[in-house]
């Protein structure tokens, strides 16, 4: 069970931003005891593999604060963010971390399963965001980008530690997000129907 919520809580960060949570299992695997990634995945820790998803991860994060920007880069991530779900799940479901120490029963039936059970997770996540972000610009003329953008890197950052640290704590972030969504998407038509009856 803390396995899959293990996973739940990376992939949904991969939907956010696809880097952060590759990123900082390698790190975390390579400098510290909080996670060790089992050996097919090992690849993550590898120095050029963390430079390389950093500078990715820097690209990113200006990228996505810039309107109008920011949608194409929802554009690119389609693919990205839902492959790094993929990984993610699937190397976080397996990895012993300090709230899972026997991952090997989950992933044992198939681990094709795993890792597309991340890559449906990222993407739903990340359509979701794909599709408050148009609507968020349009009603704060750009200016919602890039407080918006600070907010999911931090959320995204928030969900790979619970992840790690407190797995049974993901589906409560999880929920919250969702409802901190739809509040902010109700907010923002009835500020666009109000301005509308306004100008009309």
């Amino acid at each position: 069970m803390l396995e899959a919520l293990t996973g739940l809580g990376l992939a949904s960060a991969a939907g956010l931003n696809a880097y952060i949570p590759m990123l900082a299992m390698g790190l975390l695997s390579r400098f510290t005891d909080l996670l060790s990634v089992p050996p097919g995945w090992a690849w993550l820790e590898n120095e050029w593999v963390m430079v390389v998803l950093g500078v990715l991860l820097v690209i990113d994060m200006v990228a996505d604060k810039i309107p109008a920007v920011d949608s194409v880069n929802d554009i690119i991530q389609t693919v990205v963010r839902p492959a790094s779900g993929g990984i993610v799940f699937g190397s976080g479901s397996a990895s012993e971390t300090v709230a899972v120490t026997d991952p090997e029963q989950f992933v044992s039936s198939g681990q094709w399963v795993p890792v597309v059970t991340g890559v449906g997770i990222a993407l739903l996540v990340h359509l979701a965001k794909a599709a408050i972000r148009p609507i968020a610009n349009a009603a704060t003329f750009g200016l919602a980008a890039p407080v918006l953008s600070a907010v999911e890197d931090a959320a995204s950052v928030g969900l790979v530690i619970l992840a790690v640290v407190v797995p049974v704590l993901v589906v409560v972030a999880i929920a919250a997000l969702v409802w901190g969504a739809v509040v902010f998407v109700r907010r923002k038509r009835r500020a666009h129907a109000a301005n509308a009856s306004a100008a009309a």
